[in-house]
């Protein structure tokens, strides 16, 4: 297949197979050598968002994955998202969160869409329009049902009035999903789901916040003042938006653990690398077992994470009922492995692992996020707790 053709990935993209995964994983790393290991270092400097990198997306079909084929896209799986996330990260941890980005909120439009509102949103994502999902507030974190935004029925529309935080490319998306109450007072009963335009009279980004890494997205706030939306652009039925989050977080959990695996595979590679050629007392650093003992943990991490992390993917549409516990466990240990992993390859370097301008410095940075992102670690935890022994 052709990584310059959008149609190339359009039809049969489901890579259980460990060749078909060979194949969509070599594809996806050479999209990354040539369009973002060349651009990482100075997007992150500059904190930039790279519309280039989203433009060989759009001409690899990455944008629409898992748009299904019916609707243009590739209709591809879970399973495919983890692999395509894990190269990509294996590259740079920003290039992966737009593709994770896109994904999940792609994954809201097939699970809550009406056929006529996949027809009309899917057929802009295949056009390469980029997505943002709108779920965080101030007040509202891993307590996501106590979001305060609200949806006011006028007529032949809904007016939103809120704040929302934390919004991954919410000023670069052409179309923001956004959750908001239509209950207030229902908690999470009264939650529902709106596809917003951007930009939309009456939503107006107020923060564009300076984080530590992932530089090559953006993170904002925004308010919604009078936003007025038409009624047709409500996914699914009233009051149902917070289960269709739950059920976008717990699959795009999968996504994390494959960009954890990713990044922790660059860092241990690059760290590899780096111990066969320093030289210290006449020899290599690789010589010394205190560094062969480190190098060896993250490898035995890295691939235990691995295969947590496709186990879940594949279980995701096998056993529904197991998958939320097990899509916690793969998002929750691969993204510590990625912190570990990318700390110890930063120590292995030592002084040159501090720098700036190395690559494993960025990924340690970037690996952070991935212990917060979808759920906190320590939320995971609670989840996995919970399926063991149930609600105390």
């Amino acid at each position: 297949m052709s990584a310059g053709d959008p149609s190339a990935l359009t039809g049969g993209l489901r890579s259980e197979d460990d060749q078909q995964a060979h194949e969509l994983a070599e594809m996806v790393a050479g999209i990354a050598r040539r369009h973002i290991e060349p651009r990482a270092a100075a997007i992150d400097a500059e904190e930039t968002f790279p519309w280039d990198v989203v433009q060989a997306y759009k001409e690899a079909g990455l944008l629409c994955v898992l748009v299904p084929a019916a609707f243009g896209g590739a209709g591809g799986s879970l399973f495919d998202e983890a692999v395509i996330a894990e190269e990509l990260a294996r590259t740079d941890g920003s290039a992966a969160i737009i593709f994770t980005t896109q994904s999940i909120c792609t994954e809201l439009l097939v699970d809550m869409g009406s056929e006529e509102q996949r027809r009309r949103y899917l057929s802009r994502v295949v056009a390469g329009q980029l997505l943002a999902i709108a779920l965080t507030e101030p007040d509202a974190g891993s307590d996501a049902a106590s979001l305060r935004t609200t949806a006011r029925r006028a007529g032949d529309a809904y007016v939103l009035d809120g704040t929302k935080h934390f919004c991954t490319n919410g000023d670069v998306a052409d179309l923001i999903l956004v959750f908001a109450l239509t209950a207030p007072g229902q908690g999470a009963r009264g939650i529902s789901l709106f596809a917003v335009e951007r930009p939309s009279p009456g939503l107006r980004i107020t923060r564009h916040d300076k984080k530590m890494g992932i530089h090559g997205t953006t993170t904002v706030e925004f308010v919604l003042e009078e936003c007025r939306v038409p009624a047709s652009a409500r996914l699914g039925p009233e009051h149902e938006g917070f289960q269709a989050a739950m059920r976008a977080l717990e699959r795009g959990r999968v996504a994390i653990g494959g960009s954890a695996v990713g990044l922790a595979r660059g860092a241990m590679d690059y760290a590899v690398a780096y111990a066969r050629e320093r030289k210290q007392f006449g020899q290599p650093i690789a010589s010394f077992q205190g560094i062969q003992f480190m190098l060896a943990d993250m490898a035995i991490e890295i691939e235990a994470a691995r295969r947590l992390v496709y186990y879940a993917a594949r279980l995701a549409d096998r056993d529904p009922a197991a998958f939320r516990a097990v899509s916690a466990k793969a998002k929750c240990f691969a993204s510590d492995v990625a912190m570990r992993v990318t700390t110890d390859a930063v120590q292995v370097l030592g002084g040159m692992g501090y720098i700036r301008e190395c690559p494993v410095e960025r990924k340690m940075r970037d690996a952070k996020i991935l212990q917060i992102f979808e759920g906190t670690n320590q939320l995971m935890r609670v989840l996995i707790a919970r399926d063991l022994i149930g609600r105390l």
